[in-house]
């Protein structure tokens, strides 16, 4: 009888990839700034992440919203849930960095007006200069208390959160937690928009 091999893969097999990008699955946040005129500026990021009231960013040093950090150290975090990802991605390439600098300028355009552009609504901080994101559910206050600059053109922003602001749909009555079962964010995994889906468990920790 003739034998035949085949090519079987084991699924649970690990192989080597190099990736273009590591962003396995983090939330959007869109970053309010004030540039020099006192406008605001309005930027898409996906590198953030939260320890106690800090909230670290990753941004890249050639745009717009990492000079006006380090200028003014003020800034807002908006989380915008699922629904806002068109608006998000009418941000993705806009800069408002005039005039654009050369590793941008194969990708991205000068905009000036990053909210109208966007379809979002400036709402007022009450602490701080930069405006907040009306249509994003969660949106935090906060100021810079430390600007590294780390390898291939990034910052490493530490920002403290100063207060948040939650639209009431998300809070749970009478209490300050944010409803799980309702808060739908923006995730960002390897350059494709997703949102969060069926509750898997809660851990120890959890308070209700």
């Amino acid at each position: 009888m003739l034998q035949t091999s085949v090519n079987c893969h084991n699924p649970d097999e690990h192989v080597v990839i190099e990736p273009a990008i590591l962003y396995f699955g983090t939330p959007i946040a869109l970053v309010s700034t004030l540039n020099p005129d006192g406008t605001p500026n309005l930027a898409p990021m996906s590198s953030a992440w939260a320890l106690g009231t800090s909230v670290v960013l990753g941004l890249g040093r050639a745009g717009q919203t990492g000079l006006n950090i380090e200028r003014t150290a003020e800034l807002v975090i908006n989380l915008p849930s699922d629904n806002l990802w068109a608006a998000v991605e009418r941000l993705a390439p806009l800069t408002g960095r005039n005039p654009v600098p050369e590793s941008k300028s194969a990708q991205f355009r000068y905009e000036p007006r990053k909210f109208e552009a966007a379809g979002l609504t400036p709402q007022p901080a009450d602490l701080v200069g930069p405006p907040r994101v009306k249509e994003c559910p969660l949106q935090l206050e906060a100021t810079a208390a430390a600007v590294h600059r780390g390898q291939e053109g990034f910052l490493i922003v530490e920002a403290k959160v100063h207060r948040v602001h939650a639209a009431r749909s998300l809070v749970r009555a009478g209490t300050s937690h944010v409803d799980t079962s309702v808060w739908r964010p923006l995730i960002y995994t390897f350059r494709h928009y997703f949102t969060t889906g069926e509750r898997l468990g809660k851990t120890f920790r959890a308070e209700y």
